[in-house]
Formats: structure tokens, C-alpha cells, sequence
């Protein structure tokens, strides 16, 4: 992380789990940060951006949208720290992954932020449904209040239109592979935190709930009035709660685990 912050040890145990490489032969797009073209992964894990269809007729394709919010510095932050929390394989360079591009397989782990306004088409619900049941593993963030969670699930519900989503349970192996994330306390956006709270629109309570297969691993990992792609992209900015992007990297570092090992 910039700012002159002291390098972390690696915890005990973390080397065992990186040394599993996931999915890798079963999860094939992934663009480089400078655009969307194909290239394949080049370390055993990347952040990797999904880029999606939303509300506002941006598709995947393209450098603009929704899916583009906290790019890139986002992932700069996130691999800066997971690389030095743990001792994961992962690659500096980040990915944007199209939805509609096979080589999404290659990637185990996906970050979609501002799901309240994404709109998958019906081609875009199935791919996701095939990663997500062929062993992916998706986390969104960055979506507040009764009018984004129901854009949400306007898609959702078409990528998965039996499957529940559900509260994560505080025993569930996603809080405590390697860190105990027991605080369910809420990661605001900086610009609620500049306003003095940590709340947007009528988002006030946070809700951590998922989507699980049918033998119980979770699938997508959902961070509902929380913005965790602030608390990484701000964690050298002094106005930003340093333990609030301390909790935002225990939670990466679990996703990124879980991820990889299940």
C-alpha cells in the first residue's frame, strides 16, 4: 500500500492454502488495464473485475458503466495488501473480465460493484449461472438502499431463480478461513464517511448474504449497503477510518481464500 505503510508478515497457515491452485482447469476473458482484450492468467490469482450490461445500456465491452467504479485504484490497494497479508500467487496486474467472454473460466474469484444497476441480458444470467456452478466464486459490493437491492435481484433472480438468498451465518467457513470477521460492522463509501455517517440512501442496516449450491459452498458473496471498494481504494487516505479498511482487507483475504479452496 502507498503511504509508507510497515510490511506485514504473512499469518501462520496462509502458505498451505496459496499453494492451492483452483479451479483451474474446470472455471477460460480477461482484459488487462488498459482494455478488454483476452489474455490469459499469469499468476495463481488476480483481482478480476466483471464487466457487465447495466441499467444505463454500457455493455461489457466497453470502458464505461457502472461495473468501472473505484477502477483502477481499487485493485491496486486490494492486491497491494493481499499480497502482503498472505503469501497467494497474486498477479499485480489486474483483470476486466466480460461477462460474455469464455475465458471468465480462468478466473475462480469476481468483483462486481453497483450491482443495484446492473441489467444482465438473458445470455449474460446463463454464463454467470455456468461459472458459478462450475466452482466460481462472485462477490458484490458497492449497492445501498431498497431501490438498488431490487435492481439487484431483478437479475439475480434470473441468474438463479430457485436458489434463496440468505443471511450468512456467523459459523459460516467464508468469516473465519483464515481471519475471525465477526464485526458486522458497516464499510461506508467515503463520501458518506465525509458526510459523518456511514450510510447511503435509506441503506442504514448492512446485510452480508449469499447465495449457496446445493452442496453448501457459498457462490456470491453479497456486501449490501457496504462499499469495501472505498475501503481499499482510500486505505492510504488519512480521512478514511483506518479500522474500517483493516475489517475490508480481512474480508478480501477470506473471499480470496475461500475462493481458491472451495
Amino acid at each position: 500500500m502507498r503511504g509508507g505503510r510497515s510490511r506485514l508478515r504473512a499469518p501462520a497457515g496462509v502458505n498451505a492454502l496459496a499453494g492451492l491452485v483452483v479451479l483451474a482447469g474446470t472455471l477460460t476473458a480477461a482484459g488487462d488495464d488498459s482494455g478488454l482484450s483476452a489474455e490469459w492468467p499469469t499468476s495463481e490469482f488476480h483481482f478480476a473485475r466483471l464487466a457487465y450490461s447495466d441499467i444505463g445500456g454500457y455493455g461489457p465491452s466497453g470502458g464505461y458503466g457502472y461495473w468501472t467504479v473505484d477502477y483502477p485504484d481499487a485493485e491496486y490497494h486490494f492486491t497491494e495488501g493481499v499480497g502482503r497479508l498472505t503469501r497467494i500467487d497474486i498477479g499485480r496486474q489486474a483483470r476486466i473480465v466480460p461477462l460474455t467472454d469464455d475465458t471468465i473460466f480462468d478466473y475462480p474469484w469476481l468483483y462486481a460493484v453497483e450491482v443495484g444497476y446492473w441489467h444482465l441480458s438473458d445470455a449474460e444470467a446463463a454464463r454467470l449461472r455456468e461459472y458459478l456452478l462450475r466452482g466460481g466464486f462472485l462477490m458484490v459490493d458497492d449497492f445501498h438502499g431498497t431501490a438498488q437491492w431490487a435492481g439487484f435481484l431483478e437479475s439475480m433472480k434470473r441468474v438463479f431463480p430457485d436458489r434463496p438468498i440468505i443471511d450468512i451465518p456467523d459459523g459460516d467457513e467464508v468469516l473465519h478461513v483464515l481471519y475471525d470477521v465477526d464485526e458486522r460492522i458497516q464499510i461506508p463509501g467515503i463520501r458518506s464517511i465525509l458526510f459523518g455517517q456511514t450510510h447511503e440512501e435509506d441503506g442504514v442496516e448492512p446485510r452480508w448474504a449469499g447465495v449457496y449450491d446445493d452442496h453448501g459452498r457459498l457462490m456470491v458473496a453479497i456486501n449490501h449497503n457496504m462499499d469495501l471498494g472505498d475501503a481499499w481504494e482510500h486505505a492510504n487516505d488519512p480521512r478514511y477510518p483506518e479500522p474500517m479498511t483493516a475489517l475490508a482487507y480481512r474480508f478480501a483475504v477470506n473471499y480470496a481464500i475461500y475462493a481458491m479452496t472451495h
